[in-house]
Parts: C-alpha cells; sequence; structure tokens
C-alpha cells in the first residue's frame, strides 16, 4: 500500500498517519497550509488540475479523504463554504481519481450527521435513510450517494464511513469534549476567575469513539472493506453529554458552577445518536478498546500540558 491523506495536519490525518506508518505503509499527505516538508503537498480541493497532477507524480494505491469543514456550528454560519469545501471538493478529488487511475482505492470520511435527527432509541444501522438536519450533514451526505453512483456507473473502489463522534488529545476547540476538557484544564491552572463554565444539551446521548481506535477502523476497511459501501464507526455505546461533563470534572478539585447558554445548543438536535459498528466489525473483526474514561482523562491532561 502507498497512501494519500487529504488533510494530513488535521487532527484525525495526525493519528491515521502514524497508524500507517506504524504498518510499514509509505504515507503522502495534502493540506491547505504551505512549507510543510517532506511528503506535504499544498492543495486546495478545488483545484482538480492540481489534484491529477499530485496523483500522477505519488501513483498511491489508495486515497484517505480527510480533508474538509468539520465543524457542525460552523456549518450553520457558512452554508455555502461548508458544501464547497466538503462536496465540490470531494467531487473533484473523486473525478481526478478517475481520470488518472480508477483503480486506486478511495476512502471518503462522512459523518453521522448524515442520518440527520432521529426520533427513535434504536442504534442507527448502515440501512436507515439519511435525512440530515444541518449544512455540515448535507455537505457529507451528497458525498456519499456520489460514491455510490460512482461504484456502480464506472467502477470506481470507492468507499464511505460515517464516523460518530471521535475524540482525543489535540483536537481542537468547538468540539464538545475538547470545549469541556480546556475549559475545566483552565480552572485548574488558575486561568479564570469566574468559576462558573457555560455548557449546551447535557441531556443528549451521544456515541464517542476515541480517535486512536477510529483509525485503526479505517485502515482496516482499507484493507477489508467492499467497494460502494458505507460502513459505520462508532463504540455503539451512549452516554449522556452530563455524563461525560461529570467524568471530566472528576479530574480537578476545583468547584465549577455549571450554566446552560442557549448559544451552545444547535438548532436542531436528537437527544438519542448512537451508532451500530456490526457490519464494520463482521468485515474487519475491529471493535474499539480504548474506555471512555481513559480518553477523556488523555484530553483533559492534553490541555493541561498546553496551558502554562
Amino acid at each position: 500500500m502507498k497512501a494519500l491523506i487529504t488533510g494530513i495536519t488535521g487532527f484525525v490525518g495526525y493519528y491515521l498517519e502514524k497508524q500507517l506508518v506504524d504498518q510499514g505503509i509509505e504515507v503522502f499527505g495534502t493540506s491547505r497550509k504551505v512549507n510543510l516538508g517532506k511528503n506535504i503537498y499544498q492543495l486546495d480541493l478545488l483545484d482538480e488540475n492540481k489534484i491529477q497532477n499530485i496523483l500522477k507524480e505519488i501513483k498511491p494505491t489508495h486515497v484517505f479523504h480527510l480533508a474538509g469543514e468539520s465543524n457542525v456550528k460552523n456549518s450553520w454560519s457558512n452554508p455555502s463554504k461548508t458544501i464547497e469545501i466538503n462536496t465540490i471538493g470531494s467531487a473533484n478529488l473523486l473525478e481526478a481519481v478517475y481520470k488518472v487511475d480508477n483503480g486506486i482505492r478511495v476512502i471518503t470520511i462522512g459523518s453521522s450527521e448524515e442520518y440527520g435527527k432521529v426520533n427513535n432509541l434504536k442504534k442507527i444501522t448502515e440501512e436507515m435513510s439519511i435525512n440530515p438536519s444541518n449544512p455540515y450533514g448535507i455537505s457529507k451526505a451528497a458525498v456519499g450517494m456520489l460514491i455510490n453512483q460512482l461504484q456502480k456507473g464506472f467502477g470506481m473502489d470507492v468507499i464511505h464511513l460515517r464516523p460518530f463522534n471521535h475524540i482525543g488529545p489535540s483536537q481542537k476547540q468547538g468540539f464538545v469534549t475538547s470545549d469541556f476538557a480546556y475549559q475545566i484544564a483552565l480552572f485548574t491552572k488558575g486561568k479564570l476567575i469566574n468559576k462558573q463554565m457555560k455548557v449546551g444539551n447535557l441531556d443528549a446521548v451521544r456515541d464517542f469513539t476515541d480517535v486512536r481506535d477510529i483509525v485503526k477502523a479505517y485502515y482496516l476497511i482499507a484493507i477489508h472493506g467492499r467497494a460502494g459501501e458505507v460502513y459505520n464507526v462508532c463504540s455503539g455505546k451512549g452516554y449522556k453529554i452530563k455524563e461525560i461533563l461529570d467524568i471530566l470534572l472528576s479530574f480537578t478539585d476545583k468547584k465549577i458552577e455549571i450554566k446552560i447558554d442557549s448559544q451552545n445548543l444547535r438548532p436542531q438536535d436528537s437527544q438519542f445518536f448512537i451508532g451500530d459498528y456490526t457490519k464494520l466489525e463482521k468485515s474487519t473483526n475491529w471493535n474499539p478498546s480504548i474506555s471512555l474514561t481513559e480518553s477523556l482523562n488523555d484530553i483533559y491532561n492534553y490541555w493541561l500540558n498546553i496551558l502554562v
């Protein structure tokens, strides 16, 4: 395998690169940033000609397409940008692969947000209808539908993944576990005088998986997955956001007041959102191995070490 990771300098890209290198795989990457050193190419996914040139030069066997806008809240602020980056950018990549080498296996990273608002208490399987309820989910659902057509119509070797909430050390702010851990670390370090922490909906139930388990799934599905298929990547377990907060609060001896802030609430939200990864497990024998408490502790200590 020779792998190309788009968005290699992002949160998941960092861990995926490490996972692949540990397997003895030669890894290349792209990023919108410049001057990134060996094996990383500066790329705007809206430039299809440059994508083609990079593919011709590297000659990858596998492309892991991670690049894109990943924040649901930001997608409400700028829907057109989200669609442009996530949908048009992905379409450009897929078209470039088709023109350069139709045999390259492409793993597109979608999102559980493609399923939209779920009104039952059942775990979400790949067979459930998609009905995205935010611009981010719409942008990812379009990619999933596109790869289905490309595989059926042109025989492209494409797989679409729908990861649920993935968490871990170095995830930027704008995501619930990182936001909570960052604020609590600030309190612990004595960097906030006001002992009040603003949060959103604490009753929502979500499925969290450590990014280090997530990238193992990406690698295994690249090896064992079937072209044209969609796979959930998740833990299959649900936790209330309040449980996440309580675990993180247990890591500090500071007394912190919790306040619900309407600005942290999404315009549309499901109370119960848990995935089913049976299909992934049957194909790859993958199971998550890092506990939620271990993951949250690592995230909290990451922020403690960053704050000097």
